[in-house]
């Protein structure tokens, strides 16, 4: 039986930011309930390949711990890591907090799965809180379900989750989810989609974790370039994938997602990283570096890139 990890009993100096890998597929999971491309019928038939939606959790203290997003397998999520689990009290969670990087689907259904009274936060930004409010309005929804507190967040501005860790949202791109429309926006807004810069503020030790990257450009260059670990965007392997195995007709750039693979890649910016560690995330079920045996997922790995998986824990 699975029980939750006593939080490790270290003095300051040795102290430091805890982040855990929650699962790293894109909307639909891998497998997709619907698809039967070459890498889902891998994982259907190989079901340790599987992997739940791209997510993580992160504490500073190891006993107060805050999402990066609520996908739609959060309540499998929690039950698999022993760090998230409830207790001693009946109704006592370590979970305090979600943090929203859009208001995309496969990040905020997760929220209505969280919806048994306990106190939570749940933070974004301004476009993405109105969007949960007026258009997917899962505030309203949940109001008699749970004690949610909706907290906005700034781009660029630090925000304390606890004594050690420090969080500061950046600016990654500015596509709204599909469901709203160009008709339905309420005005000229930018900050749609974030990514968030972890920083240890006691050793300077920094994560960055961007679930969505539509170009590598020297804005965030800058976020990246003093991180000891960087999750990033591998949602296509390249930019038509989804034509190109009949699983759709739109691009990766459309979507928001620049692709892996090709010299204007995120593949070779990534390996160029001074980080300790770099770990795709967010992986479409098309892409094939999903699969360990193909010759995409050896030469990312061959760069020293890692494939998010759920149980991966970083330090830093």
């Amino acid at each position: 039986m699975l029980r939750r990890r006593p939080a490790p009993v270290l003095t300051d100096c040795f102290r430091t930011v805890f982040i855990h890998c929650l699962g790293a597929a894109a909307g639909g999971g891998y497998p997709q309930w619907n698809c039967a491309c070459a890498g889902c019928r891998k994982a259907r038939a190989k079901p340790e390949a599987a992997t739940t939606h791209a997510g993580i959790a992160v504490s500073g203290d190891g006993e107060q711990w805050f999402l990066l997003n609520a996908t739609p397998d959060v309540h499998h999520q929690i039950a698999a890591d022993p760090s998230l689990h409830p207790g001693p009290e009946i109704r006592k969670t370590p979970v305090a907090g979600v943090l929203l990087t859009d208001a995309e689907f496969d990040h905020t259904i997760g929220l209505l799965m969280l919806r048994e009274g306990s106190s939570l936060t749940v933070y974004g930004t301004y476009p993405v809180l109105e969007a949960l409010t007026l258009w997917f309005p899962i505030r309203e929804l949940l109001s008699d379900y749970a004690d949610l507190t909706w907290s906005q967040v700034e781009v660029g501005k630090p925000l304390d989750l606890d004594d050690r860790l420090r969080v500061t949202p950046f600016l990654t791109g500015s596509k709204a989810p599909r469901y709203i429309g160009e008709s339905r926006l309420r005005g000229p807004s930018s900050e749609w989609e974030v990514g968030y810069r972890l920083e240890d503020k006691v050793t300077g030790g920094i994560a960055v974790y961007a679930p969505t990257l539509p170009k590598w450009d020297d804005k965030f260059s800058e976020q990246v370039a003093s991180a000891d670990c960087v999750f990033v965007d591998g949602t296509f392997w390249t930019d038509d994938e989804m034509a190109g195995q009949g699983a759709g007709s739109r691009t990766g750039r459309s979507m928001g997602h620049m692709p892996v693979s090709g010299d204007d890649g995120s593949a070779r910016a990534l390996a160029a990283l001074p980080a300790k560690r770099k770990i795709y995330t967010h992986i479409n079920n098309t892409n094939p570096i999903l699969d360990e045996e193909s010759p995409e997922r050896r030469w990312v790995t061959d760069l020293g890139i890692e494939i998010g998986r759920a149980g991966l824990e970083v330090e830093v």
